[in-house]
């Protein structure tokens, strides 16, 4: 993906997000991985702990990475926190590159979901 497309295409899932949270400012990569894992989680809770929004966000992080299969869905635990196994080696990048690709991923998520809600279950 070329640098203005992901531009473009992050700057949608921003605006998506902020709108359905009812927000002024755009939201950042932590906030969009947070609302990933909360969605991959199943359930909302008015008030999370510190831990818990870390643990949202790494479930948010592997689910991402599972496009690419480095790693896979392993299931649920007896709270219903999803668990993921890495089944391959991620390659090493900088802080900016990791960054670009969850946002590549991000949008990606995003165009699933959007696709999701346009089939007919009838």
């Amino acid at each position: 993906m070329e640098d203005w497309e992901l531009d473009f295409e992050w700057l949608r899932v921003q605006h998506l997000v902020r709108d359905a949270m009812r927000r002024e400012n755009l939201p950042d990569l932590n906030t969009v991985l947070f609302l990933i894992g909360i969605q991959e989680l199943g359930r909302w809770k008015k008030d999370f702990t510190k831990e818990e929004k870390q643990d949202l966000m790494h479930i948010a992080v592997c689910e991402l990475l599972c496009y690419e299969e480095f790693f896979e869905f392993a299931g649920r635990d007896a709270d219903g926190w999803p668990h993921y196994r890495q089944v391959r080696e991620l390659n090493d990048q900088n802080m900016t590159q990791q960054e670009r690709y969850l946002k590549i991923q991000a949008v990606r998520y995003f165009k699933d979901l959007e696709q999701e809600e346009k089939v007919d279950p009838a």
